[in-house]
């Protein structure tokens, strides 16, 4: 057996892959394998990815061969990988392609199997069946368009992505162009890797282009990259954003940086129901409806107009009423955006099916290293809970656990620490419970900005933070999306939702604007020791990991001097 101790990848037989942080080549190797691996465990010294079909179907469709990877698991393994784990992985890569779906010339659409066994597999199959219009062949199948979607669904359940060539609609003709200055006067480009992933997804026009995701830090420029695709196609485009504030923000860059007027680009929300040629709208509006019973009301926004391309920000939010409405839609251009594929719900495998695989990312710690985004320094702070609440917290029903340590009072003046270790830098204090967050605003003296607060107050206060007005500013969920203040240098988080990564990564995101100077940023986590909220705060870092950040641990005590002589170090 040969193995090579200055590796940090162990990998087991059941497809797990450990990995020594403390190893000279750990930075390298976590770069590779982030990309058909994915991270689920990450203790201080060794943290644990997973080897699964999804993440090799997501390596195979940015073409990666099963052969790269076998060859990056065996130049960092410390030991011989197993053979059984090899096989496995060609096995998953090789079932990418072995299935597509072609158009046909009389308006349906033909799935194409590569071998006799597989076309008896899928013509069997209770999932699939339903959604094959008829057999036409040993090796392909009739399909309606209709179909085209939820065909996709059902067989990435069973094991088979589909790879999509049926190509799309061209959509209503639009002529978008991008400037090179802005409206208000700035030069204006697209950066390497943003081109590169506009290119990536246009695929020259081709049918393997035109649907998939790309995964950018927040920060990177994900709408610019959303514009750029909008100017390579030239058509109609339906832009599905996660708020109001988040439509304003894509509504500004659109008119500042590209050719197209304020008359062409609509506003579809509570507000304004304008379908304009670019519309901008929100996941909210288009799932209301009046009761669980009744139609979704906005839906038909999806036929408002000729649409040639649909761009889904934030789609690791996508709800599950907008995933259905997707299914039927498949004839038109697919654009997701995101910091992460992670989703709480567990259905990354129907954003591969339904919006399409990962086409483009980059490592954030590389992004970081070349200057495109702020460098981030990590640190959880933990704090104990006072000794008159240990009991109340110790009889408190499960449910309620979370909340009660979220809510510590102890983290208040950990919170006044930091502020003071970082007296000239403009700080965001986040969390999720509404009443803790108005009692630190008023201990503080700083606004509060919640989901109730009005959209021309929340655009005063960010406006007063962007002109160096407001130092701090105390904001609730409402600032994990598209909350565009690049002059936040500090967050602090003193609660969050559970174990999300998805939030930590929002969160982490709103810091990571490129900053004059050292271009340095800081996020700190506030937890409470010894207790659930700890425990969920460990999920979340998996996020930080998986991007290669380190995070410092602090340990707070009574004394205020300790406490400060610990941020010091960091």
């Amino acid at each position: 057996m040969g193995y090579n101790l200055q590796n940090p990848l162990i990998v087991q037989g059941d497809h797990t892959v450990l990995v020594e942080v403390d190893s000279p080549r750990y930075e390298e190797a976590r770069d590779h394998l982030a990309r058909f691996a994915e991270l689920v465990k990450s203790p201080e010294h060794i943290h644990t990815y997973q080897i699964t079909p999804l993440s090799v179907w997501n390596a195979a469709a940015a073409g990666m061969s099963a052969g790269q990877i076998a060859s990056i698991l065996g130049e960092y393994a410390k030991y011989d990988v197993p053979s059984h784990v090899l096989t496995e992985v060609r096995d998953y890569a090789s079932r990418y392609g072995r299935l597509k779906l072609h158009a046909n010339g009389d308006d349906s659409l033909q799935l194409c199997a590569t071998d006799a066994p597989l076309a008896e597999e899928i013509w069997r199959s209770k999932e699939a069946h339903q959604y094959l219009e008829s057999r036409e062949g040993p090796l392909s199948f009739r399909v309606l368009p209709l179909n085209r979607g939820r065909l996709k669904q059902a067989l990435i359940k069973i094991g088979w992505p589909i790879e999509d060539l049926a190509g799309y609609v061209e959509g209503e003709a639009l002529d978008v162009a991008l400037r090179d200055v802005t409206v208000q006067g700035l030069s204006f480009s697209l950066r390497p890797y943003q081109w590169e992933s506009v290119n990536v997804f246009y695929a020259g026009g081709e049918a393997a282009g035109g649907s998939g995701v790309i995964t950018l830090p927040c920060g990177a420029g994900k709408t610019i990259v959303g514009m750029g695709v909008m100017a390579r196609i030239s058509t109609s485009t339906l832009i599905l954003v996660t708020n109001t504030t988040a439509v304003h923000q894509w509504i500004r860059e659109i008119l500042d940086k590209t050719t197209l007027r304020p008359d062409q680009v609509g506003e579809y929300t509570g507000q304004a129901k304008e379908i304009r040629p670019v519309t901008v709208s929100t996941y909210q509006i288009l799932t209301y409806r009046r009761s669980r019973e009744d139609e979704f009301l906005h839906f038909g926004l999806f036929d408002g107009r000729d649409w040639g391309l649909i761009i889904y920000d934030e789609v690791h939010l996508l709800p599950a009423p907008v995933f259905q409405y997707t299914a039927s839609i498949q004839a038109r251009r697919r654009l997701g955006l995101t910091a992460t594929l992670v989703r709480e719900d567990g259905r990354e495998d129907d954003v591969f099916a339904l919006i399409g695989p990962k086409k483009f990312d980059v490592p954030w710690k590389v992004m970081e290293g070349q200057g495109w985004i702020a460098t981030a320094v990590c640190t959880e702070v933990r704090v104990p809970l006072p000794k008159k609440m240990r009991m109340e917290y110790a009889v408190t029903e499960p449910r309620r656990k979370f909340r009660f340590a979220s809510e510590n009072p102890a983290k208040l003046p950990v919170l006044r620490q930091i502020l003071a270790h970082h007296p000239d830098e403009q700080t965001l204090i986040i969390g999720t419970y509404v009443d803790h967050l108005r009692d630190i605003a008023d201990e503080l003296q700083v606004p509060v900005l919640t989901g109730k607060t009005s959209n021309a107050q929340r655009e005063e206060l960010y406006n007063e933070f962007r002109a160096g007005r407001l130092r701090a500013l105390v904001v609730s969920k409402v600032a994990n999306f598209a909350i565009d203040l690049p002059e936040a240098a500090v967050a602090i988080q003193v609660s969050g939702t559970f174990g999300s990564r998805q939030e930590e990564a929002q969160r982490l995101g709103r810091l990571l604007r490129p900053k004059p100077g050292a271009n340095q940023a800081h996020f700190y986590t506030l937890t409470t020791r010894d207790t659930v909220e700890h425990d969920f705060a460990l999920k979340r870092q998996l996020f930080l990991c998986e991007q290669g950040y380190a995070y410092h641990i602090l340990d707070a005590d009574d004394s205020p001097a300790r406490t400060a002589s610990l941020l010091s170090q960091t």
